[in-house]
């Protein structure tokens, strides 16, 4: 009688992570059981197993592509390179990144947009708002210069602000631009009316976004916005003056929360005059914490939590914006803001007191410097 094994389904990553404490970059296999969601690690220097096999609920499959950041047990792993063929072939091969260019007549509805994206099993993993001169503008649409409407399409393009994404998914290029609907947004609310541009689109101009029309475009316009060597890109829109900062936290990003407390923030009044997404590193984590160390007992699960994946970076604009929107966001434990402001984002969108959804500003005097730590150091 012929037994037949069936192989139990396992993802494996080559990860690196630096070790602080001993100044060095070690790697390890990382490996992923689907079935029962459990991890292992393997210590590639010294060959041998450093974690063994064990259930861990905070990696999800989705998270799984190379060039990511997951935190397995505090310990901030850069997935490098997929381990195996068998990992490259299921979960790398319909990859792709795409940019998502949202024009200045639709950044109010950022949050809209960004609920489509995620119901369409995007993921966001680069978003930055930055506001293109004249000849950025034209740059960037050079292809289209000998057309008529290259002129105003540049003019439009650089009379405010734009948000910047780099979209990844399974057919991420085709999936965008089939979201976003036909150039013309006349013809996309006969041919494809539940598209971005029929809901918010104007005409073949003011038509909300751009979408990347080839791999080749998407490398070259990622490029543009998201340029390797770090402060080449265009700038971003912080103003640093009668502001206040809030972080959307990494667990609300994985969660598809980031359009609702988008959409939440606008519809009460606020202004974002700055938004940027950022991966942070335990060492800026610890340092932009550093008030709350040892005061607040949560202190070491804050600083874990910012650093276990992209959170969102926004500047809230106004004259008392500190103190309104430190009120906006609720208390700190979203079950007694559920109790006593259910209106506000953690109660709303809060799961504890480290996974609140947001970090809004404490004190007044803070709200400058906070912005001013991601947007000038951070994206120095």
């Amino acid at each position: 009688m012929l037994l037949v094994l069936k192989m139990e389904d396992r993802y494996a990553f080559l990860t690196e992570w630096y070790d602080p404490t001993a100044a060095l970059l070690r790697r390890y296999q990382l490996f992923y059981y689907p079935k029962d969601g459990s991890v292992e690690m393997f210590d590639v220097k010294n060959q041998r197993i450093f974690l063994r096999r064990t259930k861990y609920d905070e990696i999800h499959q989705e998270d799984l592509f190379v060039g990511n950041r997951v935190n397995v047990f505090s310990r901030q792993l850069n997935l490098i390179d997929y381990g195996d063929q068998y990992t490259a072939n299921k979960l790398g091969s319909k990859k792709e990144r795409t940019l998502a260019l949202i024009k200045p007549d639709v950044v109010t509805k950022i949050g809209d947009v960004l609920e489509l994206i995620y119901s369409s099993n995007l993921i966001v993993t680069k978003a930055k708002m930055t506001k293109l001169t004249w000849s950025q503008a034209a740059d960037f649409y050079v292809e289209h210069q000998s057309k008529p409407f290259f002129s105003n399409l540049v003019q439009f393009v650089s009379s405010g602000p734009v948000v910047a994404m780099e979209l990844m998914g399974d057919e991420a290029m085709s999936i965008w631009r089939r979201l976003l609907g036909p150039a013309d947004s006349a013809v996309a609310r006969r041919e494809a009316p539940q598209s971005v541009r029929a809901q918010f689109g104007t005409d073949g101009i003011k038509n909300v976004g751009h979408g990347s029309d080839s791999l080749a475009a998407a490398a070259r316009e990622l490029e543009f916005f998201f340029p390797s060597t770090i402060g080449h890109g265009p700038s971003n829109t912080a103003i640093y003056t009668d502001c206040t900062c809030c972080i959307i936290k990494p667990h609300a990003i994985s969660e598809g929360l980031t359009g609702k407390i988008l959409n939440s923030i606008s519809a009460a009044g606020f202004e974002i005059s700055a938004l940027q997404m950022f991966n942070v590193d335990r060492a800026n984590a610890e340092e932009f914490y550093e008030v709350y160390k040892g005061v607040v007992t949560e202190y070491p699960s804050m600083v874990t939590e910012l650093c276990s994946g992209p959170c969102m970076v926004l500047e809230i604009h106004g004259t008392d914006s500190p103190q309104t929107f430190r009120e906006f966001c609720g208390p700190a434990d979203p079950e007694i803001a559920r109790h006593l402001r259910p209106t506000t984002l953690r109660a709303l969108y809060g799961k504890d007191k480290v996974k609140n959804a947001v970090h809004c500003t404490d004190l007044p005097e803070d709200g400058v410097l906070e912005v001013q730590y991601f947007f000038k150091i951070l994206d120095g």
